[in-house]
């Protein structure tokens, strides 16, 4: 075992801290990660304050992964020491049941192994994520990154970008279908940028007229406030998707009405009370509220690719690890722009 440098919370209701964190050795399999970059994700939050239930403590956060190669084992053929790398939210899966083989493996029938708080497949070891110096991954979960793209700007891809790429591919977003967002965050932004690169028309509903500007300037083609009831009732049976990226508690029902004949409104926040939904928005319209959550490897490796060739990535805030405590705030009141990344090499 390797003991590395990392930042821990110890409890639900304090701050994060330095800590150090045991890291197997490589086995066969493994890749050995030297951490450059790990992006802030509500979920570090989340989990961080115990809001979701299941923490286990000391816990080490961070799921968006961009870093350099150190140590391979003797089965790695995809990867060698110097290669540019990223890991996402999930770092094992069961490799057998039906979705594992379909690519699947985010939504692994057993139980898939995420990068933090989690249970390794070993059914014993809790797993401990990117607010550390390195990381040990199984190479079949590790993910080629371009050196085309500013790698810090890269690193919220591998959640933020891959939980609203693949939704927008699996429901078939097209040119021309007419795309609304809710949420200017780190999910809306890339929600805004992605669905504009695929030639949909898309809306950004906020309540901050503050947002207007950076909304364009992301790509949306127009803006609309939700607290005008004049505005929503203009906007009933508009849109073909609503990409609902809100992770504080909010209505989902005055969304629904928004929504076209067969429309889809695509949940990717994770708010941490439940909402109820009424049957008739619905029923009327043939309408479809679902859900998504990242993409599999393969899905992901695609969206890297997608957006080296289009140029996207993450818009973002740099910040050392002793500011997490604050970064963690401010995102909280939706001070970022859009996404804070630390810059891992201040952990020493």
């Amino acid at each position: 075992m390797n003991s590395v440098h990392a930042y821990a919370a110890h409890e639900a209701d304090k701050p994060l801290a330095p800590h150090q964190i045991d890291r197997r050795e490589p086995g066969a399999d493994d890749v050995e990660i030297k951490i450059l970059y790990c992006g802030v994700c509500h979920s570090d939050i989340h989990t961080a304050r115990n809001e979701w239930g299941g923490t286990q403590y000391p816990i080490v956060p961070g799921h968006e992964i961009v870093g350099k190669v150190t140590r391979v084992g003797e089965n790695v053929t995809r990867f060698k020491a110097g290669d540019t790398v990223g890991v996402g939210c999930f770092v094992d899966s069961c490799g057998h049941c039906n979705n594992c083989k379909e690519d699947l493996e985010q939504y692994c029938e057993n139980g898939h192994t995420q990068t933090y708080n989690s249970l390794s497949q070993d059914k014993k070891t809790i797993t401990q994520g990117g607010y550390s110096s390195h990381i040990v991954v199984k190479q079949h979960f590790v993910l080629n990154v371009s050196d085309k793209l500013p790698l810090e700007k890269v690193a919220p891809l591998l959640c933020a970008g891959i939980t609203t790429y693949s939704p927008l591919k699996h429901w078939g977003v097209k040119a021309g279908d007419k795309v609304a967002v809710v949420g200017l965050g780190g999910l809306g932004h890339m929600a805004v940028k992605l669905a504009a690169s695929m030639g949909a028309e898309v809306t950004m509903l906020s309540r901050s007229p503050s947002k207007e500007k950076d909304a364009q300037e992301l790509g949306a083609h127009h803006f609309e406030l939700t607290t005008q009831p004049e505005n929503m009732q203009k906007l009933a049976n508009t849109f073909d998707f609503i990409v609902d990226t809100v992770s504080a508690e909010h209505d989902y029902n005055e969304y629904l009405n928004l929504l076209r004949t067969d429309g889809v409104m695509i949940l990717l926040g994770a708010p941490p009370k439940p909402s109820q939904v009424p049957a008739f928005p619905l029923i009327m319209g043939r309408r479809s509220l679902v859900g998504s959550l990242v993409g599999g490897i393969k899905e992901t490796q695609e969206m890297l690719d997608y957006c080296a060739e289009h140029g996207i990535t993450s818009d973002v805030e740099m910040i050392n690890i002793d500011q997490i405590n604050e970064a963690y705030e401010r995102t909280l009141k939706g001070d970022v722009h859009y996404r804070f990344v630390i810059d891992m090499a201040s952990l020493n």
